[in-house]
């Protein structure tokens, strides 16, 4: 099994960012630029481990995103990357399934220590 990420932003930069973190850590890496390519992507990427997502997308918002996960009933668990500080937010994806919440400008250390903890190393 492979330790597969999906990484969803809009912003090509932070993708880069958290992807070539994620890369450099050993993970292998898929992208999607919003919720809707990311429901694409995961359809051919059915063993991601692990999902970071952006809140502010255009298309399809990283909550309406969660809110399609549910309802598919996916066990893939999904972290939330944002500029965003509402208070309101962070219940309501967590309320959707998500596990956490990284902030941007998101320090590695806290991307690879999340990222550990929701795919354990394999013998």
């Amino acid at each position: 099994m492979t330790n597969k990420v999906l990484v969803i932003d809009d912003s090509l930069m932070v993708r880069r960012q958290v992807g070539g973190t994620l890369k450099n850590l050993g993970y292998a890496v898929v992208e999607a630029v919003d919720g809707l390519d990311a429901l694409e992507k995961l359809e051919l990427n059915a063993d991601a481990r692990l999902i970071v997502c952006d809140v502010n997308m255009p298309r399809m918002n990283g909550i309406e995103f969660l809110e399609r996960l549910s309802q598919n009933g996916s066990k893939i668990p999904v972290v939330m990357l944002t500029t965003e500080g509402e208070p309101d937010l962070i219940p309501r994806a967590k309320a959707l399934g998500a596990k956490g919440w990284l902030l941007k400008p998101f320090k590695a250390e806290f991307l690879e220590a999340t990222a550990k903890k929701w795919i354990p190393a394999t013998p």
